[in-house]
């Protein structure tokens, strides 16, 4: 009669363990479940792994960012029709990364040279807004005004005169 003898290693009990305990934790609901959970993971992670990891994140982010980048720039291209925006679209969606690069490659310079633009118009709003908020004004357009109440005979000649010369002379 054979009684069939078990044997297991002590890393397999361990490990046995280890996987009872956890499931007792998630049937119980207790918040070491999770604590087990971790540390079954971790134990498989080397630092090797945790390098690839991080460097495999890295290059997802910056394939979503150059993405971003790219739709950014083939909506604001203007030198594109309505049509050939769609198509770009429609390849970088089908083909990412063979479009994404076509993209960079055919478009390149024009998208830098939109960036710069970009950056421009935005530095001008900015500019006119501190002015206008701050209530100082170019010389040029103080001038005009001055020129407009002088027409209107709001000014005598020598206040506009006076005014004028303060306008120029700062």
């Amino acid at each position: 009669m054979n009684t069939g003898t078990f044997s297991i290693t002590w890393g397999e009990f361990l490990a046995l363990v280890d996987v009872e305990r956890l499931e007792h934790y998630r049937a119980v609901g207790n918040s070491q479940s999770q604590e087990v959970g971790f540390m079954a993971v971790a134990a498989e992670f080397g630092s090797g792994q945790v390098l690839w990891s991080m460097l495999w994140f890295f290059l997802f982010f910056i394939w979503i960012w150059l993405l971003f980048t790219v739709f950014g720039d083939i909506v604001r291209a203007k030198s594109l029709s309505g049509w050939g925006k769609a198509l770009w679209t429609v390849g970088i969606i089908f083909l990412p990364y063979l479009g994404v690069f076509l993209y960079l490659i055919v478009n390149g310079s024009d998208m830098s040279r939109r960036d710069e633009e970009a950056a421009r118009a935005s530095e001008e709003a900015v500019q006119a807004y501190i002015r206008d908020a701050a209530g100082t004004q170019s010389a040029a357009d103080e001038l005009s005004k001055l020129a407009a109440l002088h027409e209107s005979g709001a000014l005598s000649d020598a206040e506009y005169a006076q005014a004028k010369n303060r306008a120029v002379n700062g």
